[in-house]
């Protein structure tokens, strides 16, 4: 890099930044790299286009693993994840027509988080709407097909003019019959300017988005005032049941729902990423100052950091956390682009996944153990999947939209996307379209 010139790879050569009128330069690196972006997205569709079966490895096809597999060259967990990976690299885009009971409202906001339910029946939408503010909705699944990919989306028309951060279902009275989902804090308008209004705490009933009967539909069932929140989990272990955690500015807040009952944890740092553990009441923490720690919530919150039982560190803000099903292994993301696997028994990173992109945002891991698949989308809009087993990038897949920070992808991977007997593949949200990936 040459201070006030830029490469021009087709010329071969380099050019001045020139300044233009009243000043204002017309070419910065930013732009020039922008248009390379762009350039390289454009030719990954064209060649995904053209190419209907990509293969991630030299010699990786179905025959050649079936004749391994009767050889008994390969075992029946080496087969599988061999061929979910012959799979991922077959997907195909294809757009999802999204109907809605109100037509006005299809199509006329920017998705921003989805998130599926444990069956992958149902998933719940956060949609930036024009004002600033957010939507909410939830699609169901049940439509989508092999032949025919529609579904339907039922809105709530509960406005808000605060940012949600984070969204996970909750078990309340049944599997996945809630919705949580922590506020940033408020901008409230008024007449004398501006005002900072504290962030808030919801538990929303399911059935809010169902399209029957509307005069029965409950409200809010909890909902709460709390300094800037940034991350929430929902316990499933029995020893602390509906209970919920909120990560805050350098503290964790633990509630259970039926009793009001509250316990405080103070930390040295923001709370960006948080899950429960099935298996014990414990609670992971991923921090800005990029430390990981547990809580077990049986404990009564006190000063000091005596309370920590495990403790990771990363060299940047921790975005996301994820425990594989044995709990024995947790897999992190930080926002210097780092993915790694840690060894919960000895505290040691014993993988590191390659690839993925990030600077400053919140973005989430999809760990897909069954058919031992990771999904990350990053900060520059492609979606990488790779092999949880040896790490390998498999595929990377191309937004079919401009990178922008308003255009990151939100994205599901699941082999059943409708419940039992649904459509494997993956969904990917972006901007207003919603594109089905099979995975057959």
């Amino acid at each position: 890099e040459l201070p006030g010139f830029y490469y021009d790879s087709e010329k071969n050569r380099y050019f001045r930044l020139l300044p233009g009128h009243n000043n204002c330069n017309p070419l910065t690196k930013e732009s020039i790299q922008y248009k390379a972006m762009e350039c390289k997205r454009l030719r990954l569709l064209e060649e995904e286009e053209k190419q209907k079966k990509k293969t991630a490895r030299p010699g990786l096809n179905s025959s050649m693993l079936l004749h391994k597999r009767q050889l008994g060259l390969l075992n029946s967990t080496s087969y599988c994840r061999l061929v979910h990976e012959l799979k991922v690299n077959c997907m195909q885009r294809r757009k999802i027509e999204i109907h809605s009971p109100d037509s006005s409202v299809t199509g006329t906001n920017n998705f921003k988080i989805i998130v599926a339910d444990a069956a992958c029946e149902r998933i719940f939408t956060v949609n930036d709407v024009e004002h600033g503010g957010c939507k909410y909705g939830i699609i169901s699944l049940s439509g989508l097909g092999q032949e025919l990919l529609t579904v339907e989306m039922y809105d709530n028309l509960y406005f808000t003019n605060r940012k949600v951060n984070s969204v996970c279902w909750a078990s309340l009275t049944h599997p996945d019959s809630h919705v949580l989902y922590p506020f940033k804090n408020a901008i409230t308008l008024c007449l004398m300017g501006i005002a900072e209004t504290p962030g808030c705490a919801s538990l929303l009933p399911a059935s809010l988005f169902s399209n029957s009967n509307p005069g029965d539909r409950p409200g809010m069932l909890c909902s709460f005032k709390i300094s800037t929140a940034w991350s929430c989990a929902w316990c499933l272990n029995p020893q602390a049941e509906n209970c919920f955690s909120t990560g805050l500015t350098r503290r964790v807040l633990v509630t259970n729902v039926v009793t009001g009952h509250r316990q405080t944890f103070g930390t040295n740092s923001d709370v960006l990423a948080q899950q429960f553990a099935t298996q014990s009441p414990v609670l992971y923490n991923g921090c800005r100052s990029g430390e990981i720690f547990s809580i077990d919530v049986r404990q009564r919150s006190r000063k000091g950091q005596g309370w920590k039982a495990v403790r990771l560190f990363h060299d940047s803000a921790v975005t996301s956390l994820r425990l594989l099903q044995a709990e024995h292994y947790l897999m992190a993301a930080d926002m210097a682009g780092e993915i790694k696997l840690w060894d919960l028994r000895t505290t040691r990173c014993v993988k590191q996944y390659k690839g993925h992109h990030n600077e400053y945002a919140v973005l989430p891991l999809h760990v897909n153990e069954e058919e031992g698949l990771l999904t990350a989308v990053g900060q520059d809009c492609y979606t990488r999947i790779w092999s949880l087993q040896d790490t390998h990038l498999l595929r990377t897949i191309p937004s079919p939209h401009p990178a922008a920070k308003d255009a990151i992808p939100s994205v599901v991977l699941s082999s059943r996307l409708g419940g039992s007997r649904g459509v494997p593949g993956l969904l990917m949200a972006v901007k207003q379209d919603l594109y089905h990936f099979s995975y057959n």
